[in-house]
């Protein structure tokens, strides 16, 4: 089965659905004259054990969960982007040459994709784009090729479906992350627009790590390190009841001193996985300066944690609104969705990706 299935462009409006460990996030996005019109947002629950590690477990349970987004969207849209892991994801630059039809170049895909994807294509779900013409060979084209393992995208597209989505899109998070600094440029300074910019999705048990230069994703990485990691602190310090503590941490009810005792170490430990992070990138690419850092995800809005990146890393740390400068429906909670906008960021890069191409 070939990606291209889910990865060409469909009719708006396109739903855009970030599946976490514990919660997935839609929005749904329009635009008009004056820019983007944010038409609806909202989140649900998913059931412990349903997904791990960015791998639905039990697409039934998952795709059960779904189903009151797709209410709270509407019922006649029921189209969706959704993302795999860039984890599961194989990217490469290949060089092919020009000229050809469609069917030409697909076979020579196929071909580079046999000598450099380390399983059977069978196993494989392969897309490509066309990147542009080879700067030192005319004759040749930059093909961007991806290639993720069937199951991973089956797995997803068996959730939607049984949630009663019909998946047009199957991007990567990577990606769709990156694709949300383009609508939070008034957070950036002006001379930060156009230069080297890291963001940071902190999810329930992942930590995404990317690179946007001059509007493109030219790194990423990702590694289990999350905010399920505070919460097994909090229960293990305090001997609370699991479930009692994600309610505890949103309601600002958690123990006097679990800023000392808890939060600050784990927000030590983030600040050095973030600063490991940018290590690797600048030695792999040999840009050593980070013009900002945008932290987006569950906890990105833990008391101190953005002042704190700011500080222990020497950068301008921002925290994620892919809102900011949208227009917001009238028949939506303002407020509410400006407090929770850092949970949307991949959502809303995947929503943005109907209306980019």
């Amino acid at each position: 089965m070939k990606l291209e299935r889910f990865w060409k462009r469909s009719q708006p409006p396109l739903i855009g659905l970030d599946i976490g460990s514990h919660s997935a996030k839609a929005v749904l996005l329009s635009k008009n004259t004056d820019g983007w019109v944010l038409e609806n947002a909202s989140q649900v629950a998913i059931p412990p054990g349903a997904v791990e590690e960015h791998e639905i477990k039990d697409f039934e349970a998952v795709g059960t969960a779904l189903r009151p987004l797709l209410t709270r969207l509407g019922k006649k849209n029921n189209l969706v982007a959704a993302a795999v892991a860039g984890s599961s994801v194989i990217t490469k630059i290949i060089y092919v040459d020009s000229g050809g039809t469609e069917a030409d170049l697909e076979a020579q895909v196929q071909i580079e994709a046999d000598h450099l994807i380390p399983f059977p294509l069978d196993e494989v779900s392969l897309d490509f784009e066309v990147i542009g013409i080879n700067s030192t060979d005319s004759s040749r084209k930059d093909i961007l090729l991806s290639a993720c393992r069937t199951e991973h995208v089956e797995s997803r597209v068996a959730a939607l479906e049984t949630a009663g989505y019909t998946p047009k899109v199957m991007d990567i998070e990577a990606f769709a992350l990156g694709r949300t600094l383009s609508v939070m440029q008034s957070q950036l300074a002006e001379d930060m627009v156009n230069n080297t910019v890291a963001m940071v999705d902190i999810g329930a048990n992942m930590m995404l790590f990317s690179i946007v230069s001059n509007g493109e994703t030219i790194y990423s990485r990702e590694q289990p390190f999350g905010g399920e990691q505070f919460n097994q602190a909090v229960t293990g310090y305090y001997g609370m009841e699991p479930n009692t503590v994600e309610e505890a941490k949103l309601a600002g009810t958690l123990p006097a001193n679990y800023d000392f005792e808890v939060l600050a170490p784990f927000q030590s430990q983030m600040a050095q996985q973030i600063r490991r992070n940018i290590q690797i990138f600048s030695t792999s690419s040999g840009i050593s300066e980070i013009d900002a850092l945008i932290v987006s995800g569950g906890s990105a809005t833990l008391p101190g944690t953005v002042e704190l990146l700011r500080q222990e890393l020497q950068i301008d740390a921002i925290l994620a609104n892919p809102f900011v400068d949208m227009t917001i429906a009238d028949s939506l909670d303002r407020q509410k969705l400006l407090e929770t906008a850092h949970q949307y960021a991949i959502a809303c890069g995947l929503a943005m990706r109907e209306h980019s191409e």
